[in-house]
């Protein structure tokens, strides 16, 4: 799915965006910026789905958009940003269920931690492409957006190893090849241009701060695409971590 997501998504841009002529123009400090966020693109979403693939979306979320809240942290350090940091830290514990994972035996201890570190180094990378992609936007959301599409270019090039043999199954089923596709359009062209619009025009913190509602999203796809119903303590660990990320105050301009 990985590799459907940035095939897709980077043969989508590149009539668009010449990510060619965009690496043929840019200084060597330019390209290694790019090459840099395609590898981010590339092993983000690679890690994503194999964090999925053992563990609910919504704590996958969660985990995610921790980091934003170390990106307010890092502009502005104040008591009530550190509370902010707690109260998200909290919700995450509560959405890990720490006390269960501890007490888990074998298998199930395994699959649990390994999605962990995978939903840990998705939510890490996510942190490392909200910093690239602000640095790719500082020329505006037109700019901004040409890059993206070479980032994206670079990406397919690295998750090409990774996940094509994987892909190659699909090929034989054209409703998989259309659904990947579509995934590809609706997680990584439409988002990251939008992404793209508002890092151009946001300050970083008050991007992170916006973010706060993808969490509540994830929970709301997870109902109803995957039927995975949270319990009572998930949604207060959602409510929590989305609190973290609001009550934060972003540096001055």
């Amino acid at each position: 799915m990985a590799w459907f997501r940035i095939a897709s998504a980077a043969l989508i841009f590149a009539p668009i965006t010449k990510p060619w002529r965009t690496f043929k123009n840019s200084s060597n400090r330019e390209r290694i910026l790019l090459l840099a966020l395609g590898g981010c693109l590339a092993v983000m979403n690679s890690s994503f789905y194999l964090a999925l693939d053992r563990l609910p979306i919504a704590l996958v979320a969660a985990i995610e958009f921790v980091g934003t809240i170390g990106i307010a942290l890092w502009g502005l350090r104040t008591g009530r940003n550190y509370l902010a940091f707690s109260v998200a830290i909290f919700g995450v514990a509560l959405l890990i269920d720490v006390p269960s994972l501890l007490a888990a035996e074998g298998a199930a201890l395994t699959s649990d931690l390994l999605g962990l570190v995978w939903a840990v180094l998705n939510g890490s990378l996510f942190v490392l492409y909200v910093i690239l992609g602000h640095k790719i936007s500082e020329g505006g959301a037109s700019g901004g957006v040409e890059r993206l599409g070479a980032a994206m270019t670079a990406a397919f090039i690295f998750v090409m190893p990774i996940g094509f043999l994987q892909a190659l199954e699909a090929f034989g089923a054209p409703l998989l090849v259309l659904a990947g596709i579509g995934v590809g359009i609706c997680s990584s062209v439409i988002p990251y241009v939008c992404d793209q619009l508002a890092m151009s025009r946001l300050p970083r913190a008050s991007f992170a701060f916006l973010l706060a509602l993808l969490p509540a999203m994830a929970t709301i796809i997870g109902v109803i695409v995957l039927r995975q119903i949270p319990g009572a303590v998930d949604v207060i660990g959602i409510v929590l971590v989305m609190v973290g990320v609001a009550v934060h105050k972003s540096a001055p301009s």
